[in-house]
């Protein structure tokens, strides 16, 4: 039986140049200091001997897995990725990678966020993905526009007090 799983929907190959760059130093790190020592690690436990009951090996084992699927999907991630630089001619728009300062309309708390590449949404600083639907919604309005985003909380208004690059 196989462990087939449908085709997660496709996220926006997008990125700026700081997120691009920490990928690269990822796959590298992965690739050229992590793996060798798992690798190393791994051949020390396997020498142990009774590999059914060594805990070390089992480990190890799992930790290569998981380092190799990620050297994978970072290797066939970061060539497809184009790295958006500059910011647009009219610094009043929303476009990818801006800052935004929103105020809820309802309740007038004020939220900052920065719109992102998918690889790159980080909730501690505020990092939202241009794949969102509060990104998706807020694209290309300007500042002091009025919108709604179908949030998972439901609809919600927006206004947009601030927008930089």
């Amino acid at each position: 039986m196989s462990r087939w799983r449908p085709p997660s929907p496709s996220s926006t190959a997008i990125i700026t140049r700081d997120g691009f760059e920490k990928l690269k130093s990822e796959l590298d790190h992965l690739w050229h200091t992590l793996r060798p020592e798992v690798v190393k690690a791994l051949a020390a436990a396997a020498a142990e001997g009774d590999r059914s009951e060594n805990a070390e090996y089992t480990y190890r084992k799992k930790q290569l897995g998981e380092i190799d699927r990620r050297v994978r999907y970072l290797s066939k991630r970061i060539p497809v990725l184009k790295v958006a630089e500059g910011s647009p001619a009219d610094q009043e728009v929303i476009f990818f990678g801006a800052r935004i300062e929103l105020e809820n309309a309802a309740t007038g708390e004020s939220v900052i966020y920065r719109i992102v590449g998918p690889d790159e949404t980080d909730a501690k600083l505020g990092w939202i993905s241009v794949d969102s639907p509060l990104a998706r919604a807020a694209l290309k309005k300007r500042l002091d526009d009025e919108f709604e985003a179908e949030l998972p909380g439901g609809k919600t208004r927006f206004v947009i007090i601030d927008v930089s690059y």
